[in-house]
């Protein structure tokens, strides 16, 4: 267990790599004060050497007054002391290397901390000043300034709250997120040449990859125009100016052979593409895959969609169920809307957890299946539902600027349970959990599912290790009644996923080699099964 796997030379590990989300607030505590640190991530090493993964992705672990969750950076070259010291990080770097698993960290370009030494200049330097050439200062509207500069909306769902702070000075800042993560001016040079030394510093220490976090968001029209009159081009989101900023940043990561995964939320392929070219990013999170509803029809058209908007600048796809934005998969496909969208988040959905976890059970392996590189989440292997957050435990700030009809993220975001009969099911030996964790969550632990052969964690052990004999060939799909999925790859692997009512034969003269649960007495697919099978 968690012995070091040969060395991989392969450049290309990463178009069909299994990819590790840790959120490192709820991963491990390994100083007992109640929050996830990298001295819990890295005694938990073992654990991810022994699921299998690739890469670590770790969403931010900068300096941060954590007001939403790490995003808000004030030092990107510094590790929050909550979480431990930029050594230690190296030292995680390295040790997880000699394991086989490869790191990839996260850069918010967008904004940044209001405690990050550039805004607090600008604020104590003042209107017209050079260093708020940085931000977006502007003065307001109306007779007084008294308006904001513009009409843009929050970039966080269902929130009524303005884009724009008033100072006392009577400057107005512009923020799409929270007041405390100001947008930086991505004309400015010298936010361009922060961020591709930042870029440098990461892949000097060892890290193979960056993720980028709401990748077309940067760049602003000059004017900043409003939005009601000026739709089109649009004056904040998938502007062209963008491309040029990742060519640049394209070349800083081949220097180091590093890799780019993108934060791409948007509805044109055709302009999706457009980020994946040869000379931009690596890859870009698959948003449509993650929010479609578990419909054997709108989920194969969500794949023919994303291998389609891929193939022309020959980038593979991502795939992902959920991550720390998102409602868990288990509590998701246990509602009667199986798809995810921020608008419709409301407080008290009843969910079927049973029917959720056959479901999850079974995208597991239809993900893990298909072809391109594969997201994980934190928790998903042990099957976590989505937690129910006391109101008076609630930190996620899109719960408070939606006037607190959103329940925010931190459903998603409880800290794991590692060890059924020690306190806070193994998370930490000292003090209470950042989020409270539920009642049942013992019954999810590590060491109960770890030698259970019918547990979801066992599941993605295995299917993680089967994974390769798909290959990296295309998908073929194959005939298959209504409601049922099949397709095949490389070598004869075929994957089949039953979600139709009746139960499904299983194609002539194959082999099993995993279901997601069992067949039935007539060896046949049940509802909401999956099947990796060798034809």
């Amino acid at each position: 267990m968690g012995q070091p796997r040969p060395a991989r030379k392969d450049p290309d590990w990463w178009r069909s790599a299994v990819i590790y989300q840790v959120y490192v607030r709820s991963f491990a505590d390994g100083d007992g004060d109640g929050a996830g640190d990298l001295a819990g991530v890295r005694s938990r090493l073992p654990y991810l050497a022994e699921l299998g993964v690739d890469a670590l992705w770790f969403t931010p672990w900068y300096l941060s007054p954590l007001k939403d969750g790490g995003y808000d950076v004030a030092d990107y070259r510094t590790i929050d002391p909550a979480f431990g010291t930029l050594a230690e990080a190296e030292k995680l770097i390295a040790e997880a290397d000699a394991l086989g698993i490869r790191t990839i960290t996260d850069i918010v370009p967008n904004h940044v901390s209001d405690q990050h030494p550039w805004f607090r200049a600008a604020l104590a330097a003042g209107p017209g000043s050079p260093e708020r050439e940085l931000f977006h200062f502007r003065r307001g509207r109306g007779p007084h300034g008294e308006l904001p500069p513009n009409d843009w909306p929050s970039q966080f769902a269902g929130s009524t709250e303005p884009v724009w702070t008033r100072l006392p000075d009577g400057d107005w800042y512009l923020h799409l997120f929270t007041p405390e993560q100001p947008d930086l001016n991505w004309a400015h040079p010298a936010v361009r040449q922060e961020h591709e030394d930042v870029l440098r510093f990461w892949f000097e220490r060892g890290v193979a990859g960056v993720r980028i976090d709401s990748a077309a968001l940067l760049a602003k029209d000059p004017d900043l125009p409003d939005l009601a009159a000026h739709p089109e081009p649009h004056p904040f989101l998938d502007r062209d100016e963008l491309h040029d900023i990742y060519r640049s940043w394209r070349r800083v990561a081949d220097a180091y052979g590093g890799v780019f995964v993108g934060e791409v939320w948007l509805p044109d392929p055709e302009r999706f593409a457009r980020y994946l070219r040869p000379d931009e990013l690596h890859t870009a999170f698959n948003f449509s895959f993650l929010t479609c509803p578990w419909d054997a029809g709108r989920l194969r058209a969500s794949i023919d969609t994303t291998l389609a908007e891929h193939a022309p600048v020959g980038a593979p796809a991502t795939w992902v169920l959920c991550n720390h934005d998102v409602t868990r998969t288990v509590t998701r496909y246990g509602r009667e809307d199986t798809a995810f969208d921020f608008a419709t988040k409301a407080f008290g959905t009843p969910t079927d957890l049973a029917l959720g976890t056959r479901r999850a059970r079974a995208a597991a392996l239809l993900s893990l299946a298909l072809p391109g590189a594969v997201y994980l989440y934190q928790g998903e292997e042990l099957g976590l539902p989505e937690a129910d957050i006391p109101l008076d435990r609630i930190q996620d700030p899109m719960h408070f600027r939606s006037g607190g009809t959103d329940p925010g993220r931190d459903g998603c975001r409880v800290p794991l349970p590692w060890t059924a009969g020690l306190p806070h099911a193994g998370f930490g030996a000292r003090e209470e959990p950042w989020l409270p964790q539920p009642a049942g969550w013992p019954s999810y632990a590590v060491d109960r599912q770890r030698s259970d052969p019918a547990s979801m964690l066992s599941l993605y052990r295995t299917a993680i290790a089967l994974r390769p004999r798909f290959g990296d060939g295309p998908l073929t799909w194959l005939p298959a009644p209504d409601g049922v999925l099949a397709f095949s790859r490389a070598d004869g692997a075929l994957c089949m996923v039953n979600l139709a009512a009746t139960p499904a034969d299983l194609p002539a003269r194959s082999r099993l080699l995993l279901s997601s649960g069992p067949l039935d007495d007539a060896g046949r697919l049940p509802q909401d099964t999956a099947a990796w099978l060798h034809a």
